[in-house]
């Protein structure tokens, strides 16, 4: 990535701002949200993942340490964590070997038909969103498929959140569920990074330098925001956001197949 113009530096900048932003704001989607774009400026996603990945790292440990001490201040010595450990060890154990089977695609599969596959799997996201019918679980067998499903495409690319939140939000109370999902996306985000370190991926350590302040920046205009997206429970942002996301992964494929 040493090789780019000006511009596409301040689009990746921009773009990471973005992802700050979704991650905090939401609990999720700091990958589904962001990636899409950030191939249409350079269409090499080994590039990003670990960028990605260094960012979910870093923020949702961050986020987790200073909910779980604001908890302490206000509950007393014996307040209550704020993951659900019991549950999210459960889930674990369903999603591990389907997520190991993930990475193993990763480190295989050429860039463009990885390239390939992330956008389609947006574009089903992105449809998701504009009729507002989001992934749903109806059973213990559909949350076993949901999860395993979910933990597949996060190893291929870290963009499985939606599948998993689809189980997840139906089995935790409201307090617990962006906490819990952060300390799922550090555990499942480590076991990647040791696999791009393992496979000799280049980490783009010196680019973390300018883009992890970047994602600091969105990071902390979500936190702001989180509250509001909660309280405003209105599918609008949801279906613009899918519009835009199907556009983008349209103008992806072409790309691609271009």
């Amino acid at each position: 990535m040493s090789d780019l113009s000006l511009v596409q530096y301040v689009l990746i900048g921009l773009i990471f701002i973005w992802s700050g932003f979704v991650r905090s704001g939401l609990g999720f989607g700091g990958a589904v949200l962001s990636l899409p774009f950030l191939l249409l400026v350079l269409d090499e996603p080994l590039v990003f993942l670990p960028i990605i990945a260094v960012h979910l790292l870093v923020f949702s440990a961050l986020t987790i340490w200073m909910n779980n001490r604001k908890n302490r201040k206000t509950g007393g010595a014996r307040a209550e964590g704020t993951v659900d450990w019991r549950y999210l060890w459960h889930i674990l154990g369903i999603m591990i070997v389907p997520k190991l089977i993930g990475v193993f695609g990763l480190i295989t599969l050429p860039g463009d038909v990885l390239s390939a596959i992330i956008f389609v799997i947006v574009a089903l996201y992105s449809l998701s969103y504009i009729f507002n019918r989001p992934f749903r679980s109806g059973s213990r067998t559909v949350d076993a498929l949901f999860l395993m499903a979910g933990g597949y495409i996060s190893g291929t690319s870290l963009i499985g959140a939606p599948l998993i939140i689809a189980v997840v939000a139906q089995h935790l109370p409201r307090e617990k569920l962006r906490d819990t999902l952060f300390a799922l996306w550090f555990i499942l985000v480590l076991i990647k990074m040791a696999a791009f370190i393992w496979a000799g991926v280049d980490l783009q350590l010196v680019h973390h330098l300018w883009l992890l302040p970047c994602a600091a920046i969105g990071h902390v205009l979500g936190l702001y925001a989180h509250e509001r997206i909660l309280r405003a429970e209105t599918p609008v942002f949801f279906r613009v956001l899918g519009v835009v996301l199907l556009v983008v992964s349209g103008v992806g494929m072409v790309n691609v197949l271009g």
